[in-house]
């Protein structure tokens, strides 16, 4: 089957997110790395050596119904006059620059396309649309001291709980919001603090990580529920994007990893240890609740598609914003990035159902 090109689909009877990968050389890649004008030196795989482009080439195929075909000018005129924010952290800014690749070659003049800068926020404009469609760095969704959108590699992570109007006031005008949140929760410390930053009297405890990431989604989703407009606002919450960093899950040494690795896992309904439940029923419990409250959200269960695919990360192949050490280009396996995507690749199936989601059923 390919991809559905009509007008009325429809989603009756359909999971997006059940199904499989099918090796395709005629209708992908949807994009090509070296012609993508806002692509970024951390998914850039092609440009830093991976020679091995088998990756770029696989459909998602969903049991029993096809994707619509991804249609940049659709989608533009869908969004005319309206504002898109990807709220997150580096997979969510990951899945942000797939959809301004898979955008760009439909948007044939230069100066119609520009993005920009400013802090944490990079916005990203279609001038003949009037769309802009934002990245906002806010890996903790709450505020917390890695906040700053470059220089945030801290050893103790501090998050203020009970504070997001900082990060809130910044996106809260968005007719659509997308939002991810959960490889930094796997952190094994991190301090919860009340009050600021500077307050010697600050109050701290350590706390596990499922109540902190339930905490955070809480004062998250409360804000929301009390500030948001929620006959404007369309809301999606992607669900975990697993990492392969533990080969033995898929049958290699243990201590191996996804370095290497050419081939999606095959075996229908695979399901890595590492990735933490606990941390996806939390989520899908909170989101849920605003669901029931009137919010027009929907969550995106973009995990299981995305634990087939052992194949589509960096690894070595990016730019390394800390150089490598010589015992660790010696043992790549120790600095492979299995967190992050190449690209084209996984997430522009993201896209490719969120696109499916603009278009056929908001």
């Amino acid at each position: 089957m390919q991809e559905a090109e009509i007008d009325d689909y429809s989603f009756e009877g359909c999971d997006l997110f059940n199904g499989s990968w099918v090796y395709d050389n005629v209708s992908r890649p949807l994009y090509k790395e070296k012609e993508c004008s806002f692509m970024a030196d951390d998914y850039s795989c092609e440009k830093f050596g991976r020679t091995d482009f088998k990756y770029q080439y696989w459909r998602w195929q969903p049991h029993g119904c096809d994707l619509p075909r991804f249609n940049g000018i659709k989608l533009l005129e869908t969004l005319r006059n309206k504002r898109v924010v990807f709220v997150g952290d580096s997979v969510g800014k990951n899945h942000w620059v797939s959809l301004l690749c898979l955008i760009d070659p439909w948007i044939t003049e230069p100066s119609h396309k520009v993005a920009e800068w400013h802090g944490a926020l990079i916005t990203f404009r279609a001038s003949e649309y009037n769309v802009s469609i934002d990245f906002y760095w806010e890996p903790l969704l709450v505020e917390s001291n890695c906040d700053d959108p470059v220089k945030h590699r801290v050893s103790d992570r501090i998050m203020k709980v009970e504070s997001i109007e900082k990060h809130a006031k910044e996106w809260i005008d968005a007719d659509m919001l997308v939002f991810d949140s959960y490889s930094w929760w796997l952190a094994p410390n991190m301090t919860l603090l009340w009050g600021s930053f500077e307050h010697p009297n600050r109050t701290v405890i350590e706390s596990d990580r499922v109540i902190r990431y339930e905490m955070a989604l809480r004062t998250w989703s409360n804000w929301l529920e009390t500030h948001l407009n929620r006959n404007k606002t369309r809301l999606f919450f992607i669900s975990v994007s697993p990492d392969h960093k533990e080969g033995g899950d898929w049958g290699k040494t243990m201590g191996e990893n996804c370095y290497n690795e050419t081939e999606p896992i095959m075996q229908e309904g695979y399901w890595a240890r590492g990735t933490d439940t606990n941390l996806m029923r939390t989520a899908q419990s909170v989101v849920q609740d605003l669901g029931n409250k009137g919010l027009n959200i929907e969550l995106l269960n973009i995990t299981q598609l995305s634990q087939y695919r052992k194949d589509g990360h960096p690894t070595i192949y990016k730019r390394h914003w800390v150089p490598p050490t010589e015992v660790e280009l010696a043992h790549p396996v120790w600095f492979a990035d299995c967190l992050h995507w190449c690209l084209p690749g996984v997430p522009d199936v993201w896209n490719e159902i969120l696109y499916a989601y603009i278009r056929y059923k908001l």
